[in-house]
């Protein structure tokens, strides 16, 4: 009995010795083969960018014509991410008064007044928000060496927001050119000066684009079976049509769909999103309806620096669809006005002033609106955009009232009603809500005001829905309940008493 134990305390400790010196074989083995690799250059710098998902503004590089040197495509793609890096970090550094990354992005001498700024906006409780949007750049020189680059950056687009004590004091964009001189140290392009050349102030002043002729008549659009999700996984052609088909039977020529920010890819818009979409607007054109696209559904965001960022994701849908014959015009966001609040007015308003710009520059054909949740936010940008669109979902008798006070307002300019209506909902959740017969007297009486005062509108929605998705009203029952039945058309496909009433006609 005593020989087996010393047996098995014998093969424990071998067994013990064999793990222990394979665990040492291995872990010598995995340094040296670090230490024999090339150092990973992001995984040496203090702050890894990936500009796919943080900052991408728009880089239009002039012809090729530089002094010294000729230089290949390879070494102009490396000046240009290094360079597009630097900014990035000097806009984080400004916005959080921190130099993380600066040596990484910038040579010892530049360093130096960048960190001066710093210093001196730290001890006067001072930080700025900012991005740069669009650079020009021109190679100017390549040494013979391969290891210094001089750039002008030509009509550079900046936004700054500059804060004390946490509030705004300015709210700026600029068009700067800049001298930039790169030198290669340690594998990439660090910047040695930065020095402004020229400086204006922006004015954005892109010409309106003509309203069309149309005089709209129409609805917001989802599915009955999707709503919020009509790009998803239920999406299907053959609904779209019989829908679209109701809708222009019924006397309508316009409807209004909405296009998801994340569900679209974000910054790299899918392939297959767009491909759904082009399939809606050309059913559309079949059935002679015009399509008012709202962009940035479900996104509230509004950072500065995730600014070049959403301007990729519109880019990629306006220069897609800017020339096809059902697009009526482009709503750059849905109640933008509900997010003041919690992001602030004056960032809420500078990013829709940068979206239609970019949306106008790339598209100056089509109209471009913002559909405020009311009236009183109206007035807001009513220079930037192509025609004033708001929501009005309060008493109909005062519509005339609201109205006339907005073309007072806001003279010389189209104003369409881009979203009303009224739930049927009546039940637990809302025991004295409104029969579907004051539904119908509801949308009686807004048809005699759109008459009687040449409004244009579109209503919500063509169908009541079964499922609500949280993030379109949120949690609450009597709001998910009374959002199910604003339809014309009830779940079962009944044409609903106000469905006598959705147009004029």
């Amino acid at each position: 009995m005593v020989s087996t134990n010393k047996n098995i305390l014998r093969a424990a400790l071998i067994l013990s010795y064999i793990v222990v010196i394979t665990l040492l074989i291995y872990g010598i083995s995995a340094i040296y083969s670090y230490l024999n690799m090339g150092a990973d250059r992001n995984k040496m710098l203090h702050t890894e960018i990936k500009k796919t998902d943080q900052y991408l503004p728009k880089v239009i590089w002039a012809p090729l014509a530089n002094e010294g040197r000729p230089i290949d495509t390879q070494t102009l793609h490396d000046i240009e991410d290094d360079y597009l890096d630097a900014w990035y970090i000097k806009h984080l550094a400004y916005k959080t008064n921190t130099s993380t990354g600066i040596p990484d992005y910038y040579t010892e001498s530049a360093r130096e007044n960048l960190f001066n700024h710093i210093a001196r906006n730290t001890k006067e409780k001072i930080h700025i928000e900012s991005t740069s949007l669009l650079h020009h750049p021109t190679l100017e020189f390549f040494s013979e060496d391969g290891q210094l680059a001089v750039i002008t950056d030509h009509d550079v687009v900046e936004y700054k927001s500059i804060y004390k004590d946490n509030k705004i004091i300015l709210e700026t964009t600029e068009i700067t050119t800049y001298k930039v001189i790169l030198l290669l140290e340690d594998g990439f392009w660090r910047v040695r000066h930065l020095i402004k050349e020229a400086l204006s102030s922006s004015t954005n002043n892109i010409a309106k684009a003509k309203v069309s002729n149309l005089m709209i008549k129409g609805i917001n659009y989802y599915p009955k079976e999707s709503p919020w999700d009509m790009f998803g996984s239920l999406f299907d052609t053959e609904i779209i049509s019989k829908d679209f088909k109701i809708i222009k039977e019924a006397g309508l020529n316009s409807l209004r769909i909405f296009i998801p920010y994340d569900d679209f890819g974000k910054t790299k818009v899918t392939h297959g999103k767009l491909e759904k979409l082009k399939q809606v607007l050309d059913i559309a054109e079949t059935h002679q309806l015009k399509v008012v696209i709202t962009l940035f559904d479900f996104y509230g965001d509004y950072s500065v620096l995730n600014w070049t960022l959403n301007q990729r994701h519109a880019e990629t849908i306006v220069s897609t669809f800017k020339n096809h014959r059902a697009l009526l015009a482009w709503d750059i966001k849905n109640e933008p006005n509900l997010d003041f609040k919690s992001r602030g007015k004056t960032r809420v308003l500078a990013w829709l002033n940068s979206m239609i710009t970019l949306v106008k520059s790339i598209d100056p054909t089509h109209a471009v609106t913002i559909g405020w949740s009311d009236a009183k936010s109206a007035y807001l940008l009513k220079d930037k955009v192509d025609f004033v669109s708001f929501h009005y979902y309060k008493d109909p008798d005062q519509l005339e009232a609201v109205f006339n006070q907005l073309k007072i307002d806001i003279p010389n300019q189209t104003i369409i009603l881009s979203e009303f209506g009224l739930s049927s909902y009546r039940g637990l959740w809302n025991p004295f809500g409104h029969s579907e017969e004051a539904q119908a007297s509801y949308h009686k009486i807004m048809q005699e005001s759109f008459d009687a005062l040449n409004i244009q509108y579109m209503s919500w929605t063509l169908y009541d829905f079964n499922n609500i998705p949280k993030e379109a009203v949120g949690r609450l029952p009597w709001r998910k309940n009374a959002q199910k039945r604003f339809g014309f058309i009830d779940k079962n496909g009944r044409k609903k008493g106000a469905f006598k009433y959705i147009s004029s006609d």
